[in-house]
Order: C-alpha cells, then structure tokens, then sequence
C-alpha cells in the first residue's frame, strides 16, 4: 500500500505541476466561452464598409419593395422570448439571424434604363465596378414576376451571407408585389404568417418545469466534455507506459514493485489529477451560474442555466470514473503490447471511435428514454446510463464489474508486455500471457 500510495502521489503532482495542467485548466472554460461569442463577434465586424449595390429594374415596380426589404424594418417580426432564446437555437439559424443583422450594411442604387440597351447598362457598371466605385449590381428582368431570373454581378461573389440576403430581400420583394397586383393586402399576410412558438414544459412529481432547450444543450456538453476528457487522460496513459516500455524504466520499476501495483498506480493517480480538473471547472460554472448570469441580465442579455440536481453531480462523477478506468485501462493494455508510439496510435484508433457510438444513440434515446433500447444502451458499459434510479445503480455495478476484469485481464497482460522488445504481439501470444501470467 506505501508503494502504491507512493506511485499514485508521484503521477499526481507530477501532472498537476506541469506547465499543461495549467495551461488546460485555465483555458478550457476560455475556449468553450469563446466559440460560443465567436461568431456574433466575427459576424458584427463590419469590414470595408456598407456594400454599395446598384439595382436595375425593369419591371418598374420592384426597386421600391427590394429596398424597404433591405434597408428597413419593414420585414415581419418573429416573436422571440429574450435573448436567451437566441443563444439557445441551432446552428444554422443563428448563422441566418446574424446575416441579417447586415441589413443597414448596404448602399443602394437605383439605375434607371431609360430605353437603354442592357449590354450598354451593364458595360457602364461594369467599370464602376472594376474602378471600385461599386461592389456589384443586380440585374431585374422585365419578366421576373413571371419566370424570369435575376443577375448579380460583383467583384466579390464568395461572401455567401450577402449573396444569400440580398436572394431573400428580392424574394420578399417580388412577394409582395405578386400580392399587391393581385389586390392583396401585404400587412395582413405577414400577421397571418407568423409562426407560433412551442413552450414546452417537463412534468415531474414536483411539479412543471419549462424547458427551452437548456437541459438537453447541458447534457449534451457535458457528454462531450466526458468524452474529451476520458480519450486526453487516456491517451496520456498509453505514452506513459510507452515511454516506461521505451526507456526500460519498467525493468527497473518491477524489481521493487508488483507490475499490478504500478498499473493501478498510475490509473489512480492520472483519475486524481482529471477529477482535479474537472473539480475547477465545475467550480467555474457554478461561479458563473452565481454571478455571471446576474452579470449578464444587467447588462441587458438574459441566459437562463437550468436547474441541476446535486445528485447529478455525483452521478457525473461516478459515470466519469467508470468511464475512465473503462478506456484507461484499456489504454495501458494497449501500452504494454506495443513497442512504439506510432504502433499504440494505430491500436488505439478503434478505442477513440467506440465512445462515438454512444453520441450516435443519444438522438434516439433522448426522444423515448424509457424505451427498451434506452435501458441495454444504458446498461452497456461502454455508453452512457439513462434513468431511472435502480436502472443507474445497475449500470454503475456492470460497470465498475466491468471495469475490475479489465483491470484484471490487463494486468495480466501487463506484467509480460512491459518487459517484451523488439517485437510485435500477436493475439495468440497475448492469450499466452494471460494463461501463463
């Protein structure tokens, strides 16, 4: 026990001490924070200054509603919730919603044909373009409220959130001139069109709760926030026994220390420094939940963390560790048989793709948990446990069950590999091993 206290406190302190350790620490809370406000701060910079679009209509009727549409307020109104709904929507529609903010980015023209052939007209434009007094134009055909199709012209055709507003501000504008030549009032269209918000509320035993999306954003990190950590810490195992294997320290670890001790050792001691990890984080997320979120309503953007139970947290704890000594161990299995580092990369790739299975079943087992595909999923060591609490406590004995005869077979494993060289294990000679050791 004083020896395996010993390795444990070394692997320990020698990890936290270390310049990454800090490095990780401090910056992983900065990172996650700064690719969730990346993107609204990249897309509010507005470079170079408002485009300047000319517009040739030949209809005569749509320069007027394409404008309002692009410079104004005039567009239909969504219903939103605050700003926190905002942070809690997909991808792809925040993406839209902040192109949309570019809506007083733009200079338009009016260019009158005036009875002018178009080749003429475009030519002219052309070189206000290529002398940089235009960034593009667009072309209005005669018949576009019938079939036709606009032209845009421009010297810079690759910014796709621009090309794609200025396709839905003429959408709108031949939309709502379609609606006044058919004696349709356009107002009353938009007020019939707005789409309905979905509030949507958990029933429990201690009550409603309502839910915008919040919990499942939470469990979701959290889950990848495991999954990251559970491959790093592991992936630090396999190059610490490869190095020990390399450098022949093992040889000389093994005359004092049972190769078994040295195993847990080090398992324990590396599960020491990601809980210590995790423990700073966590405690940088309740601070924010404390302070930062006030902080944040002052200033005029509300964010609502939802309520997590203090038992989930030491069920997060307990689910971390199972995973960890899962793929840990397995790791150090995989150290031991290899004799190089690029030849433990290669092993472990299965071992990186294994987790990425329970991230495929979440979708599924998110929309029915009580299913029956919920209940083995949960039951599988190798994937995530689902409620409720006897199906927990299952999960968690199969497990740490599990987790004990990898610790075992690895063991096994472990004593032989370490103090072979210069040569590749084959799986018959590691059924050997775990026969004769």
């Amino acid at each position: 026990m004083r020896k395996f206290l010993a390795i444990v406190k070394r692997e320990y302190i020698q990890r936290v001490r270390s310049k990454m350790f800090v490095l990780i620490t401090v910056l992983g809370p900065l990172v996650i924070s700064f690719f969730g406000i990346a993107p609204a701060l990249i897309f509010s910079i507005q470079a170079g200054g408002p485009l300047k679009i000319a517009v040739v209509d030949q209809t005569g009727k749509l320069y007027r509603h394409f404008y309002d549409s692009v410079t104004e307020e005039s567009r239909p109104k969504y219903p939103q919730t605050g700003n926190a709904n905002l942070l809690n929507r997909d991808t792809s529609q925040r993406f839209q919603e902040l192109g949309e903010q570019r809506k007083n980015s733009f200079e338009l023209e009016e260019i009158d044909p005036d009875g002018r052939p178009l080749s003429d007209i475009k030519h002219e434009l052309d070189v206000r373009v290529l002398a940089k007094n235009l960034d593009g134009y667009l072309i209005l055909p005669a018949n576009l409220l019938e079939s036709g199709k606009p032209e845009y012209f421009g010297r810079n055709t690759g910014d796709v959130l621009t090309t794609k507003f200025l396709t839905e501000a003429l959408s709108r504008a031949v939309r709502q001139q379609r609606l006044a030549d058919a004696n349709i009032d356009v107002k009353i269209v938009q007020q019939l069109s707005e789409p309905v918000q979905l509030a949507a509320t958990k029933v429990s035993a201690s009550g409603g709760v309502a839910d915008g999306g919040e919990g499942f954003a939470l469990v979701f990190g959290a889950g990848f926030i495991m999954y990251l950590t559970i491959l790093m810490y592991g992936q630090m195992i396999l190059g610490a026994v490869i190095a020990e294997k390399e450098t022949r320290i093992s040889e000389i670890l093994f005359s004092s220390v049972r190769p078994f001790t040295l195993m847990m050792g080090k398992l324990v001691g590396v599960s020491l420094v990601a809980l210590t990890q995790l423990a700073i984080w966590g405690l940088a997320f309740l601070a924010f939940a404390a302070f930062g979120v006030r902080l944040l309503a002052s200033r005029g953007v509300a964010l609502h963390v939802p309520n997590v139970p203090a038992i989930n947290f030491v069920y997060f704890g307990l689910f971390f560790l199972l995973g960890y000594f899962i793929y840990s161990t397995i790791y150090a299995l995989i150290g031991s048989m290899v004799t190089t580092a690029q030849e433990g990369g290669q092993l472990s790739m299965p071992v990186v793709l294994l987790p990425l299975i329970g991230f495929y079943l979440f979708l599924p087992v998110s929309r029915s948990p009580d299913s029956s595909l919920a209940f083995w999923v949960s039951m599988f060591p190798f994937f995530s446990p689902m409620t409720p609490l006897w199906q927990i406590a299952l999960s968690l004995a199969i497990g740490f069950g599990t987790v004990g005869l990898l610790t075992w077979l690895a063991a096994r494993i472990y004593r032989v590999g370490m103090l072979m060289a210069g040569k590749k294990a084959t799986i018959r000679e590691v059924m050997r091993w775990v026969r004769q050791a």
